[in-house]
């Protein structure tokens, strides 16, 4: 529940009741989908947890670009211009547009895979830039070990993303070289707008045995057109993250968003409240990963999950 404290006087509507700055943290997502939802949500409640609440010592200014990077110039320019302490870029797109305006507004990312290779910092060892933040990098070489567990059979995979997403196209040169590895052919179904993805799903029947998918922002927003083409055709579809598997996907072994979202509200806090600088703060990363298998999914493709998974 969100609190809003009034205090009587003529307190400055940028200050708390004490006195204090209110605290400006702007927020551009690049698209709604479950995963940037709960990173968004996750790093919200991991501020409230460290005294930070919205509409008592800090104001967010949460926009959604709707998955156009058109969108994320204008919104990246507006926060930009509205001098906030602090930016949360939620996906690459949206971390690259405002990166691209700013070098002295502290900006912190989330469900970005590779930060270095998006040129968003130096290194995601030491940044040296003013942007660090949280990595959304999944196991893909897992998530292959899980496709070929739950479908032993494959010899054909399709290797499903958009192909202008940089996290996605990082994640599928991983999966690629681990499905190389256990002789598995990789087929690119690649896609530049949401439109494309039934078309190119259902070009895929006949000529795969199994779809993957990393966490590739325009397939998670898509993921129920992708499940029930899939589906229909008897084509399993391993996901790069949870809620892709509750959209209709079998299984993935990935990461919790909602606590990559805290986890980027602790640094968020370092910032604002220690004095840190995101030039000397590494990108961090989640170490746990969890398995998730859609159990309706399974049973309409007549799979069988091992006793070793359930």
């Amino acid at each position: 529940m969100m609190t809003v404290c009034f205090a009587a006087g003529t307190k400055d509507a940028g200050q708390t009741a004490d006195g204090q700055k209110v605290l400006k943290i702007g927020v551009i997502q690049l698209v709604e989908h479950p995963a940037l939802d709960a990173s968004y949500q996750g790093f919200v409640d991991g501020l409230a947890n460290a005294g930070y609440v919205v509409g008592q010592n800090i104001k967010i200014d949460y926009q959604n670009a709707q998955g156009e990077q058109a969108n994320c110039v204008t919104i990246a320019q507006k926060l930009i211009n509205d001098k906030d302490d602090l930016i949360l870029a939620i996906a690459t797109p949206a971390a690259q547009a405002v990166a691209n305006m700013t070098k002295t507004i502290p900006i912190l990312v989330t469900a970005v895979t590779d930060p270095a290779s998006a040129k968003l910092v130096k290194s995601n060892e030491k940044p040296e830039t003013n942007v660090s933040g949280t990595s959304d990098l999944t196991p893909c070489a897992a998530q292959i070990d899980l496709l070929v567990k739950l479908v032993p059979n494959a010899k054909k995979v399709a290797m499903l993303y958009c192909s202008s997403e940089q996290n996605s196209v990082f994640q599928i040169n991983m999966a690629k070289e681990q499905a190389k590895k256990l002789g598995l052919t990789c087929v690119d179904a690649t896609v530049s707008n949401s439109n494309e993805i039934q078309q190119v799903v259902q070009s895929l029947v006949g000529k795969v045995d199994v779809i993957y998918t990393p966490t590739d922002n325009m397939i998670a927003a898509g993921m129920a057109t992708v499940a029930m083409v899939a589906n229909q055709n008897k084509i399993p579809v391993i996901c790069g993250e949870e809620n892709m598997v509750k959209a209709g996907g079998l299984a993935t072994y990935g990461i919790n968003y909602y606590e990559l979202g805290k986890q980027t509200a602790v640094m968020a806090v370092e910032i604002l409240r220690d004095g840190k600088k995101p030039a000397e703060m590494p990108i961090q990363y989640l170490s746990n990963c969890d398995l998730t298998v859609n159990q309706d999914t399974a049973s309409k493709l007549g799979i069988t999950i091992p006793a070793d998974l359930k």
